[in-house]
């Protein structure tokens, strides 16, 4: 029997086990795909969440790999109006003055590399979640492996199978919320944006032509996250791709695209965040549109607090009802700051360019970015609102709500 058994193989499912095997907790991984899934989602790391990667012993690992960063432009397509901001402001704020670039299969890599060294850690790929049955003293997982059906016992779970979560799922939970009618197209390219004038953040300000664009790594990969109508078919995406980056770089055709993928954008969260002796976070537990990077931050942040309290439950008896409050604080972080954040980030980039006083609007608060310090370090500051304090004290009793 194990302690805690994770389903899910993306960053919030091994940021969680490895947390829980460094406490010394028995946890096994399993993931339905043949390995952690390489498409092109979260890479952006924020100021705030490297903290809990350097708790870990993964953060230097994670910077020799991807890049620190601190500059970023707003850029308005039609009026080619630059705004560049630094985030140098947090310097003497925090020891991670700066964000980090690097994509999200890569930190579940490094989490499960240092995984395989630890003798209380199990991980299996091609393990497919088909049943889930609760009783008070654990839970009993059904899963489907090339070697045929195999039944897991666990005293805990956390589900962190992303948004389409078949724990949810089984749970028999709502997810609540609402469907963006856009659609948005992640690409990994390879191209010179910076020949071009581009930052290596730059956040394309176009109702049809908006785009998120950052370099991902050192080896000329860049992203290109951009937005399309959610009425066209999606099978036929790859078609419309050049027109766009002929709009976005005229004339440019020696770009290179390593891999694109559509995918439809949400706003939604599951209904609680506990059932019995199943937990969820991540994508699993909320799901957002991209823009702003906080659906990486929310599960990381989901992760830095509940791995935790789980291992204090597991190891030192705790009160289980720390995970009562985990559910409530979470959903709330997600529900009432994150979600709305990420769609105000949104309506920046991707529906604010139209013209009229909405536009300048936009464009009178994001030059305030470029010329007050302290307005600026306002705004960073929120991802740090998204965390949560520690759900125990050091004799591991619940703290007081």
């Amino acid at each position: 029997m194990y302690d805690v058994t994770i389903v899910g193989g993306g960053p919030t499912g091994f940021i969680n086990a490895l947390g829980l095997a460094q406490a010394g907790v028995k946890v096994r991984l399993v993931e339905a795909g043949p390995h952690i899934i390489n498409s092109p989602r979260a890479m952006v790391y924020h100021w705030s969440v490297l903290e809990g990667l350097d708790r870990l012993g993964i953060l230097a690992e994670a910077e020799g790999i991807g890049f620190r960063k601190q500059d970023y432009t707003y850029l308005v397509h039609r009026t080619g109006e630059r705004i560049p901001y630094s985030l140098e402001v947090l310097e003497g704020h925090t020891p991670y003055p700066y964000n980090l670039h690097l994509g999200q299969h890569r930190l579940a890599e490094i989490a499960m590399a240092r995984l395989g060294q630890l003798p209380n850690a199990e991980i299996s790929f091609n393990a497919r979640l088909t049943a889930l049955r609760q009783d008070a003293d654990g839970v009993t997982l059904s899963i489907d492996t090339p070697s045929g059906p195999e039944e897991v016992r666990s005293a805990w779970v956390i589900g962190a199978d992303g948004a389409g979560s078949a724990v949810r799922q089984l749970l028999g939970l709502d997810f609540e919320g609402m469907t963006w009618p856009e659609r948005f197209v992640a690409t990994n390219v390879h191209y010179d944006f910076e020949r071009h004038g581009y930052a290596r953040s730059t956040l394309l300000i176009d109702d049809t032509y908006g785009a998120v664009i950052a370099k991902i790594d050192n080896e000329g990969l860049w992203r290109c996250t951009y937005m399309e109508d959610g009425a066209l078919p999606a099978d036929t995406f790859m078609d419309r791709l050049p027109d766009f980056y002929r709009e976005i770089l005229p004339g440019a055709d020696d770009y290179r695209v390593d891999m694109a993928t559509p995918y439809r954008m949400h706003q939604r969260s599951a209904s609680r965040y506990r059932v019995g002796r199943v937990v969820l976070a991540g994508d699993a537990a909320h799901a957002t549109n991209p823009t702003g990077g906080l659906g990486l931050t929310s599960g990381l942040f989901d992760s830095y607090v509940l791995y935790p309290a789980l291992a204090a439950i597991v190891l030192e008896q705790a009160d289980d009802a720390v995970l009562d409050r985990y559910s409530d604080e979470r959903r709330a972080m997600f529900v009432d700051r994150a979600s709305p954040q990420a769609s105000a980030n949104k309506q920046v980039i991707f529906h604010a360019s139209g013209g009229g006083a909405m536009l300048e609007q936009t464009l009178a608060m994001l030059r305030r970015l470029s010329t007050d310090d302290d307005f600026r370090l306002d705004r960073l500051m929120f991802t740090r609102t998204l965390e949560s304090a520690p759900l125990l004290d050091r004799s591991l009793a619940v703290l007081p709500s």
